[in-house]
Protein backbone atom coordinates (compact mmCIF):
# COMPACT_ATOMS: atom_id res chain seq x y z
CA UNK A 1 0.00 0.00 0.00
CA UNK A 2 1.33 3.42 -0.42
CA UNK A 3 1.75 5.48 1.96
CA UNK A 4 0.11 8.80 2.19
CA UNK A 5 1.78 12.22 1.66
CA UNK A 6 1.27 14.52 4.93
CA UNK A 7 1.47 17.29 3.11
CA UNK A 8 -1.22 16.46 0.62
CA UNK A 9 -3.25 14.55 2.82
CA UNK A 10 -3.58 17.47 5.25
CA UNK A 11 -5.72 20.49 3.92
CA UNK A 12 -5.21 22.77 6.89
CA UNK A 13 -1.21 22.90 6.11
CA UNK A 14 -1.55 23.25 2.86
CA UNK A 15 -3.65 26.36 3.68
CA UNK A 16 -0.62 27.63 6.38
CA UNK A 17 1.98 26.65 3.41
CA UNK A 18 -0.32 28.98 1.27
CA UNK A 19 -0.77 31.76 3.76
CA UNK A 20 3.51 31.85 4.05
CA UNK A 21 4.23 32.18 0.12
CA UNK A 22 2.25 35.68 0.31
CA UNK A 23 5.24 37.29 2.00
CA UNK A 24 7.23 35.94 -1.60
CA UNK A 25 4.93 38.63 -3.64
CA UNK A 26 5.37 41.45 -0.69
CA UNK A 27 8.93 41.07 -1.35
CA UNK A 28 8.54 40.75 -5.42
CA UNK A 29 5.67 42.96 -5.30
CA UNK A 30 5.80 45.59 -2.86
CA UNK A 31 9.76 45.29 -1.88
CA UNK A 32 8.88 44.44 1.81
CA UNK A 33 12.97 44.22 3.61
CA UNK A 34 13.35 42.25 6.39
CA UNK A 35 11.98 44.53 8.94
CA UNK A 36 8.50 44.83 7.29
CA UNK A 37 8.31 39.78 7.08
CA UNK A 38 9.40 40.00 10.64
CA UNK A 39 7.13 42.41 11.88
CA UNK A 40 4.29 40.61 10.06
CA UNK A 41 5.47 37.33 11.56
CA UNK A 42 5.63 39.00 14.98
CA UNK A 43 2.03 40.03 14.61
CA UNK A 44 1.29 36.11 13.49
CA UNK A 45 2.34 35.68 17.21
CA UNK A 46 -0.66 37.89 18.04
CA UNK A 47 -3.07 36.22 15.98
CA UNK A 48 -1.93 32.41 17.43
CA UNK A 49 -2.78 33.72 20.95
CA UNK A 50 -6.16 34.79 20.01
CA UNK A 51 -6.96 31.37 18.84
CA UNK A 52 -5.21 29.74 21.81
CA UNK A 53 -7.64 31.47 24.10
CA UNK A 54 -10.33 30.50 21.63
CA UNK A 55 -8.77 27.04 22.32
CA UNK A 56 -8.51 27.45 26.18
CA UNK A 57 -12.09 28.46 26.44
CA UNK A 58 -13.22 24.70 24.61
CA UNK A 59 -10.41 22.79 26.29
CA UNK A 60 -12.44 19.99 27.82
CA UNK A 61 -9.61 17.29 28.58
CA UNK A 62 -8.02 16.73 32.00
CA UNK A 63 -5.31 18.64 32.94
CA UNK A 64 -2.20 16.32 33.87
CA UNK A 65 -2.51 14.36 37.45
CA UNK A 66 -6.30 14.79 37.49
CA UNK A 67 -6.86 11.89 35.33
CA UNK A 68 -10.54 10.56 36.01
CA UNK A 69 -10.18 11.58 39.91
CA UNK A 70 -12.27 14.03 41.73
CA UNK A 71 -10.88 17.36 42.95
CA UNK A 72 -10.21 15.93 46.19
CA UNK A 73 -8.78 13.45 44.80
CA UNK A 74 -11.41 11.12 46.37
CA UNK A 75 -12.25 7.99 43.79
CA UNK A 76 -15.20 6.71 46.44
CA UNK A 77 -17.46 10.07 44.89
CA UNK A 78 -20.39 8.29 43.45
CA UNK A 79 -20.14 8.59 39.56
CA UNK A 80 -23.22 10.78 39.09
CA UNK A 81 -21.28 13.52 41.39
CA UNK A 82 -17.62 12.96 39.73
CA UNK A 83 -18.15 13.98 36.20
CA UNK A 84 -19.79 17.74 37.74
CA UNK A 85 -17.38 18.42 40.01
CA UNK A 86 -14.67 17.23 37.33
CA UNK A 87 -16.45 20.22 35.06
CA UNK A 88 -16.51 22.37 38.22
CA UNK A 89 -12.61 22.50 38.47
CA UNK A 90 -12.22 22.65 34.72
CA UNK A 91 -14.35 26.01 34.93
CA UNK A 92 -12.43 27.18 38.04
CA UNK A 93 -9.17 26.39 36.33
CA UNK A 94 -9.96 28.24 33.12
CA UNK A 95 -11.20 31.52 35.21
CA UNK A 96 -7.56 32.10 36.38
CA UNK A 97 -5.94 30.62 33.73
CA UNK A 98 -7.49 32.44 30.60
CA UNK A 99 -7.02 36.01 31.88
CA UNK A 100 -3.62 35.08 33.57
CA UNK A 101 -2.43 34.02 30.13
CA UNK A 102 -4.10 36.78 28.20
CA UNK A 103 -2.35 39.24 30.09
CA UNK A 104 1.23 37.48 30.06
CA UNK A 105 1.05 36.49 26.49
CA UNK A 106 -0.07 39.98 25.43
CA UNK A 107 2.95 41.01 27.76
CA UNK A 108 5.02 38.67 25.93
CA UNK A 109 3.98 39.64 22.44
CA UNK A 110 4.26 43.46 23.46
CA UNK A 111 8.14 42.90 24.21
CA UNK A 112 8.67 40.69 21.31
CA UNK A 113 7.34 43.57 19.21
CA UNK A 114 9.70 46.32 20.83
CA UNK A 115 12.50 44.59 19.87
CA UNK A 116 12.17 43.77 16.43
CA UNK A 117 11.12 47.71 15.92
CA UNK A 118 14.07 48.56 17.83
CA UNK A 119 16.99 46.18 16.38
CA UNK A 120 15.03 46.07 13.27
CA UNK A 121 13.23 49.71 12.43
CA UNK A 122 15.97 51.74 12.45
CA UNK A 123 17.00 50.39 8.85
CA UNK A 124 13.53 51.48 7.79
CA UNK A 125 12.96 55.41 6.45
CA UNK A 126 9.63 55.49 6.76
CA UNK A 127 9.82 54.54 10.51
CA UNK A 128 10.27 57.27 12.88
CA UNK A 129 13.09 56.30 15.23
CA UNK A 130 12.59 59.26 17.75
CA UNK A 131 9.15 57.75 18.87
CA UNK A 132 8.78 55.32 21.83
CA UNK A 133 8.91 51.85 20.96
CA UNK A 134 5.54 51.54 22.38
CA UNK A 135 4.12 54.18 19.34
CA UNK A 136 6.49 52.51 16.61
CA UNK A 137 4.66 49.48 17.16
CA UNK A 138 1.24 50.97 15.89
CA UNK A 139 3.29 53.03 13.71
CA UNK A 140 4.82 49.71 12.22
CA UNK A 141 1.59 48.04 12.06
CA UNK A 142 -0.05 50.87 9.94
CA UNK A 143 2.33 50.96 7.70
CA UNK A 144 2.85 47.75 6.96
CA UNK A 145 -0.45 47.42 6.27
CA UNK A 146 -0.96 50.20 3.51
CA UNK A 147 1.96 48.19 1.74
CA UNK A 148 0.11 44.92 1.66
CA UNK A 149 0.72 43.12 4.85
CA UNK A 150 -3.00 42.98 5.98
CA UNK A 151 -3.30 40.40 3.37
CA UNK A 152 -1.23 38.53 4.68
CA UNK A 153 -2.85 38.91 8.47
CA UNK A 154 -6.10 37.95 6.33
CA UNK A 155 -4.68 34.80 4.84
CA UNK A 156 -2.89 33.91 8.47
CA UNK A 157 -6.61 33.92 9.94
CA UNK A 158 -7.80 32.00 7.23
CA UNK A 159 -5.54 30.02 8.16
CA UNK A 160 -5.71 29.08 11.51
CA UNK A 161 -9.79 29.36 11.63
CA UNK A 162 -10.04 26.79 9.43
CA UNK A 163 -7.25 24.57 10.94
CA UNK A 164 -9.62 25.24 14.75
CA UNK A 165 -12.63 23.65 13.17
CA UNK A 166 -11.38 21.02 11.26
CA UNK A 167 -8.41 19.71 13.72
CA UNK A 168 -9.36 21.07 17.18
CA UNK A 169 -12.90 20.88 16.85
CA UNK A 170 -13.46 18.07 13.71
CA UNK A 171 -11.08 15.83 14.88
CA UNK A 172 -11.92 15.97 18.45
CA UNK A 173 -8.41 17.38 19.89
CA UNK A 174 -10.44 19.69 22.31
CA UNK A 175 -11.24 16.37 24.17
CA UNK A 176 -7.78 15.61 24.52
CA UNK A 177 -5.83 18.46 25.59
CA UNK A 178 -6.59 21.04 28.67
CA UNK A 179 -6.16 24.35 29.66
CA UNK A 180 -3.07 24.16 30.84
CA UNK A 181 -1.25 22.17 28.43
CA UNK A 182 -2.83 25.42 25.55
CA UNK A 183 -1.54 27.41 27.84
CA UNK A 184 2.19 26.60 27.41
CA UNK A 185 1.69 25.71 23.69
CA UNK A 186 2.38 28.96 22.09
CA UNK A 187 5.62 30.30 23.78
CA UNK A 188 7.30 26.80 22.46
CA UNK A 189 6.45 27.99 19.07
CA UNK A 190 8.42 31.72 19.92
CA UNK A 191 11.29 30.24 21.06
CA UNK A 192 12.12 27.29 18.51
CA UNK A 193 10.46 29.48 15.36
CA UNK A 194 11.79 33.29 16.16
CA UNK A 195 14.99 32.73 17.43
CA UNK A 196 15.90 31.03 14.05
CA UNK A 197 13.79 33.76 11.84
CA UNK A 198 15.47 36.72 14.05
CA UNK A 199 19.24 35.54 13.74
CA UNK A 200 18.42 35.02 10.29
CA UNK A 201 17.06 38.62 10.11
CA UNK A 202 20.34 40.17 11.53
CA UNK A 203 22.28 39.04 8.76
CA UNK A 204 19.96 39.71 5.97
CA UNK A 205 19.80 43.31 7.49
CA UNK A 206 23.63 43.92 7.58
CA UNK A 207 23.77 42.81 4.44
CA UNK A 208 21.49 45.45 2.91
CA UNK A 209 18.05 43.03 2.14
CA UNK A 210 19.46 41.04 -0.85
CA UNK A 211 15.69 39.62 -2.34
CA UNK A 212 17.35 35.62 -2.49
CA UNK A 213 18.20 35.92 1.05
CA UNK A 214 15.11 37.65 2.22
CA UNK A 215 12.86 34.58 -0.08
CA UNK A 216 15.33 31.75 1.83
CA UNK A 217 14.15 33.28 5.20
CA UNK A 218 10.74 32.85 4.36
CA UNK A 219 11.27 29.35 2.90
CA UNK A 220 12.88 28.38 6.14
CA UNK A 221 10.18 29.85 8.09
CA UNK A 222 7.49 27.58 5.82
CA UNK A 223 9.81 24.59 6.60
CA UNK A 224 9.77 25.22 10.22
CA UNK A 225 6.05 26.30 10.82
CA UNK A 226 5.09 23.11 8.91
CA UNK A 227 7.02 20.67 11.30
CA UNK A 228 5.25 22.69 13.91
CA UNK A 229 2.03 21.79 12.44
CA UNK A 230 2.54 18.37 11.70
CA UNK A 231 3.92 17.74 15.57
CA UNK A 232 0.85 19.79 16.96
CA UNK A 233 -2.14 18.00 14.81
CA UNK A 234 -0.38 14.66 15.22
CA UNK A 235 -2.12 10.93 16.31
CA UNK A 236 -4.51 11.65 18.87
CA UNK A 237 -2.35 10.02 21.78
CA UNK A 238 0.31 12.42 21.29
CA UNK A 239 -2.42 15.97 21.48
CA UNK A 240 -1.33 17.70 24.37
CA UNK A 241 -1.19 21.32 23.51
CA UNK A 242 -2.09 22.44 20.05
CA UNK A 243 -0.52 25.67 17.99
CA UNK A 244 -2.10 26.33 14.86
Amino acid sequence: MAKTNPISANPSLLLLIAANLLPVGGVLLWGWSVFEIVALYWFENVIIGAFNVLKMLMAAGEPAGHGGGTPGGSEEMPGYLRKPAQRATGHGIKLFLIPFFTFHYGLFCFVHGMFVFVLLGGSEGGMDMKRSPSDGIGDMISEISLRGGKWFVLAVIISHLFSFFANFIGKGEFRRTSAPALMQAPYGRIVVLHIAILFGAFVIAFLGSPVFLLLLLIAGKIILDAKLHLKSHGKPAETKGNLA
